[in-house]
């Protein structure tokens, strides 16, 4: 008996050498290019540790890549790589399959930066597994609790309105609100890139945000994605006020603070280009209000108050600095 059972052992060992190495990254996702911007896009849900670590990958001006089911991430940067030496989403996909020995265990889905998707659920992938090509997007799933989920997020996506990256949301809470993985939700991720490249990573990317471990990933990963547009707008607030369009800085300042108004770092500069504004009444108790809650918001409001940053002869906080708070 022990003999038999060693011997089977020995077999099922053999058997498993042909097997990919690795914990099978059961998740699903959603590649797309929003047709009206161009933009390319990634998110992915999953019971996986930080599967945004993994699964997504994206590119401006070349394509967004998903690849899950005993994941191979340089799915990812090779396709990604030869879409953008000259190839389309189906070619970079078709290579990269024709090279993996275990590419029956992968699920992987592609978007090139005409819209062009490949979209490849292996035979081995645990069940269930399926996915859902649309016109320049692809669902797809794998170890979920039901089929047909990948249709549920391809319907919930084209019906979505607003940003691509709030669209890519949407489909992911229909995989979650149809059952999504079988154990649960743990991570998630979403990255969004421009339609062209400008070599500047700052420009390129427009979203790049990872929930790692998380018992409402999705949640979290909305709550960010909030916080992300604010920033967009206090960055983009920062650079008119440095160059002199003080309207314009109110203005995304402003903006920027009634998307986030918890956040005090986009309320000191909230106030401080109210101040340059002319509107020093108005920003005065903003400021004095951040003062209470810490010393170091007077701090940097002395140092920018002597730096270069503001417009050339402003003393816009002199009698803010001067009311001794």
């Amino acid at each position: 008996m022990l003999e038999a059972r060693r011997s089977g052992d020995a077999a099922a060992l053999r058997d498993a050498g042909s097997r990919p190495r690795g914990m099978p990254v059961a998740t699903y996702s959603i590649v797309a290019r929003d047709p009206s911007t161009g933009q390319l896009g990634v998110a992915v849900q999953s019971h996986y540790f930080s599967v945004g670590s993994v699964s997504p990958h994206a590119e401006a001006g070349v394509g967004a890549v998903t690849i899950q089911s005993f994941a191979k991430p340089s799915y990812g940067t090779e396709g990604l790589r030869l879409i953008r030496e000259g190839a389309s989403a189906h070619e970079a996909l078709a290579t990269l399959r024709g090279r993996d020995d275990h590419a029956a265990y992968r699920q992987s889905a592609m978007v090139d930066g005409q819209g062009r998707v490949a979209v490849y659920t292996g035979q081995r992938c645990i069940p269930e597994a399926g996915h859902h090509a649309g016109d320049g997007y692809a669902c797809l799933g794998n170890m979920l609790l039901k089929a047909d989920v990948w249709d549920e997020m391809g319907a919930a996506f084209m019906e979505a309105q607003g940003e691509l990256v709030d669209r890519l949301i949407v489909s992911l809470e229909a995989a979650r609100s149809a059952g999504g993985d079988l154990r649960g939700r743990r991570s998630a991720a979403v990255i969004v890139v421009n339609a062209e490249a400008s070599g500047d990573p700052a420009l390129d990317v427009l979203f790049n945000l990872r929930v790692e471990d998380h018992d409402q990933p999705l949640e979290e990963l909305k709550r960010l994605i909030t916080l992300k547009k604010a920033f967009h707008h206090n960055s983009r607030g920062d650079h008119h006020l440095r160059n002199g369009d003080v309207d314009a800085a109110l203005r995304e300042f402003s903006m920027a603070v009634a998307m986030a108004p918890t956040q005090e770092e986009l309320v000191f500069w909230q106030a401080l280009a109210m101040a340059v504004a002319g509107f020093q009444k108005e920003a005065e108790p903003l400021f004095l209000e951040l003062f209470d809650t810490s010393r170091n918001w007077r701090v940097l409001a002395e140092r920018v108050a002597r730096s270069r940053y503001l417009p050339e002869g402003s003393n816009a906080l002199d009698k803010i600095l001067a009311s001794g708070r």
